[in-house]
């Protein structure tokens, strides 16, 4: 007997061949590494790689004396310092682009109103992560540095490693990135029912307990920096579960009546 695809089922008779995947997945990365490599070509051109590095050090600059400069120890760093920033900055530039072939490899495999949901969280994720480094370039780095700077002694001569200073906001950067995805999980767990939305709000306190675990270990040793991350988390948890009552997912009217 021939099988008959269920007319529920839109996703019925669209399944592909392993080896059809690979080459699917192959093509979505090599579209990815195009986009960051237009990235790094045109931030290349400008403003250079010199002139992100300026950028970036703005924060820090402004509680330094106004002769002094990062120092470069390693011998490469003048060079590949540059290079490492450059590149960060390519890869935030195409993130949409990149997080676009991520849904457009697993669009296939979605229902329609999967894909309806998928696309603005997507959308969504990328603006949230784009505010969560402006929030750290603008406001965190500035008060986190006046902070550190006011228990350097008169004799110590503050002038920070390029290469070390670059690793600390580079880190900043992508922990307020991630940071800032609380609502979209928060989201994500009530619309696939994997969480309830009561059993989270119930979750409320130890969520804030984490929010500061997280931030007390992947910040600096300071009260401003952690204290940044840990308030928007918390404050994002509970912009989540408020957008969370409109993307929940309904019971169907005779399921409701079933369970009364």
């Amino acid at each position: 007997m021939a099988y008959s695809p269920s007319p529920d089922n839109e996703l019925a008779g669209t399944e592909q061949p392993f080896v059809q995947h690979l080459i699917e997945l192959r093509n979505r990365i090599i579209y990815c590494i195009v986009g960051v490599l237009v990235a790094i070509v045109g931030l290349a051109i400008w403003p250079g790689p010199s002139a992100l590095i300026d950028v970036i050090a703005m924060p820090i600059r402004a509680h330094m004396p106004p002769d002094a400069k990062l120092i470069a120890v390693g011998v490469l760093s003048p060079f590949l310092v540059p290079l490492k920033v450059m590149m960060m900055t390519a890869v935030l530039i195409a993130l949409p682009w990149l997080i676009f072939q991520v849904w457009a490899f697993v669009a296939p495999g979605l229902y329609s109103h999967e894909k309806r949901f998928a696309l603005p969280m997507i959308m969504l994720g990328s603006l949230l992560a784009y505010v969560g480094i402006a929030f750290v370039q603008l406001f965190v780095l500035d008060k986190m540095f006046e902070f550190i700077q006011k228990f350097a002694p008169q004799s110590v001569a503050a002038t920070p490693d390029v290469a070390s200073y670059v690793s600390v906001i580079l880190s900043l950067y992508i922990a307020f990135a991630l940071a800032f995805q609380v609502p979209i999980v928060v989201m994500l767990l009530v619309r696939f029912g994997i969480v309830s939305l009561e059993k989270l709000r119930g979750f409320r306190g130890y969520f804030i307990v984490l929010a500061f675990v997280i931030a007390a270990i992947v910040t600096p040793p300071d009260v401003i920096s952690q204290l940044s991350l840990a308030i928007p988390m918390c404050l994002l948890y509970e912009v989540g579960l408020f957008a969370s009552r409109w993307f929940a997912k309904k019971e169907p009217e005779g399921e409701e009546a079933s369970n009364s």
